[in-house]
């Protein structure tokens, strides 16, 4: 049991403002793990406001400097990544090994990455008779998810403070753990106080007075399409900048010169990967109609595998979701290939993975986001059919695709979608992420994701 009685603010430990506290539960079993302070309106108050007091001092700092402290916040997120990957195991339920892996190196990769952009970036250039600089936006609102807790929060904050902007943080309620653990790296690397502050608290309650505050200078929010709608809404109200990661339906398009076989041994892992909670994965696999039973055969028998290898969801709200879109694609008409809605383990928040054959373009599970380890195949007449299907959602976050690579990269070209894997390709994080259409606004990672947290101001001489 790890119990916090504490939010991160001005660079110490203070006590809430409230009494009232949220239970962290451990997926796998069901067990309460931690206890968090449940922070109120009062309590983002004082974070937003230590953060203001910081601004002035930390922007003007000089990059190279803020590069250094960047540096020692990855160093000492290096050192304790064990303790990392332990706690994403215990309050997400992944496995431990997948944790190691991708829930503590990739945000210490991602830190990395903005320590030496901080001392690399060009902040100020020259026009004509002009000089352009780009300075700190100024106080940053960061709400992050629970799907990858560490990820997202250094996605946010790492740029932010890289441009010289200080943050509030309020983490997902049902992942703050590891956002404490990150609050004490921070305070290890010796940041100066109200730089970075941590508010734990539900997302109606600290995450809209957040969003809310006339004194934050831009909310960055990864989430559901929904509630991004609300916050880009109220930010409209205030002309307050928004950074949007929301939801996604991507799609992996097998062209007919691809390898089948290993073009849908990676879409199923891709799906299966983090339990299926993953707003990027390729949800929906598009087979020519000469290859489609076979892609089938081979998508289920790789779904198959992944039964006692992933873990579960994270909570019983979000496990009875994604068993009710299983139970919706059965009664649209779908052929269920693998797994089914009954779960998997008498303990558990587990979701048997699963994969839809015969999916149609206007059938729920091809068009709305489920959030879990289950897999559509739709069936393609030509390369014109497949394209239509591929951009025919609201969404436009990721994609693949698979084949001749000339041939893959001219599709690509077409795909309404803001990051697209050609053959299986890398991830990179120096690449920008985000999305198109109802997937959000602006982009994380590398000098795109700097740059949300910059504006422009030019002087004329």
């Amino acid at each position: 049991m790890k119990a916090h009685d504490g939010m991160y603010i001005g660079g110490a430990w203070r006590p809430a403002v409230g009494t009232d506290t949220i239970e962290v539960v451990n997926p796998v079993d069901e067990q309460v793990v931690g206890r968090v302070p449940a922070g109120t309106a009062a309590d983002v108050d004082d974070a937003v406001r230590a953060a203001r007091a910081a601004f002035p001092a930390w922007a003007a700092t000089p990059p190279a400097e803020r590069a250094a402290r960047l540096t020692a916040l990855r160093d000492v997120l290096v050192a304790r990544k064990d303790e990392i990957a332990e706690t994403v195991s215990t309050e997400l339920g992944s496995p431990l090994k997948f944790s190691q892996n991708v829930h503590a190196a990739v945000p210490i990769a991602v830190a990395g990455s903005y320590a030496e952009l901080a001392a690399t970036h060009a902040f100020e250039e020259k026009a004509g008779n002009s000089t352009i600089r780009l300075e700190p936006v100024g106080v940053v609102g960061a709400i992050t998810p629970w799907n990858y807790p560490l990820h997202q929060i250094v996605a946010k904050v790492a740029p932010a403070l890289a441009a010289g902007c200080t943050v509030v943080l309020k983490p997902a309620e049902d992942t703050p753990l590891v956002a404490q653990l990150f609050a004490e790296a921070v305070h290890e690397a010796g940041l100066p106080a109200g730089v970075f502050n941590l508010v734990t608290g539900l997302g109606p309650v600290a995450g809209q007075a957040l969003a809310e505050h006339p004194d934050v200078d831009l909310v960055s929010f990864t989430g559901s399409t929904a509630v991004g709608r609300q916050i880009g809404a109220t930010a409209g109200a205030a002309i307050k900048r928004v950074a949007l990661e929301l939801g996604g339906k991507s799609a992996n398009v097998v062209l007919p010169s691809a390898d089948l076989a290993k073009a849908v041994n990676v879409g199923v892992a891709n799906v299966m990967s983090n339990s299926g909670q993953t707003c990027s994965a390729w949800t929906r696999m598009l087979v020519h109609r000469d290859q489609y039973e076979e892609a089938v055969s081979l998508a289920a028998e790789a779904a198959a595998k992944y039964g006692e290898r992933i873990g579960p969801v994270v909570n019983a709200k979000q496990q009875a979701r994604v068993r009710g879109y299983i139970e919706k694609g059965i009664a649209e008409g779908a052929r269920l290939v693998a797994g089914g809605p009954e779960s998997p383990r008498e303990q558990g928040y587990f979701v048997s993975p699963t994969v839809f054959a015969d999916v149609t373009p206007e059938m729920t599970i091809a068009q709305e986001e489920i959030f879990g380890p289950v897999l559509s195949i739709l069936r393609y007449e030509d390369e014109e059919d497949a394209l239509r299907i591929a951009n025919g959602t609201v969404y436009g976050l990721a994609g693949a695709v698979w084949g001749d690579e000339a041939e893959a990269v001219a599709f690509a070209h077409r795909m309404q979608t803001g990051q697209v894997d050609i053959n299986g390709g890398r991830f990179n994080p120096l690449a920008p992420f985000g999305g198109y259409k109802q997937s959000g606004v602006g982009r994380e990672l590398g000098t795109h994701g700097l740059a949300e947290y910059l504006q422009t101001k030019s002087l004329q001489f």
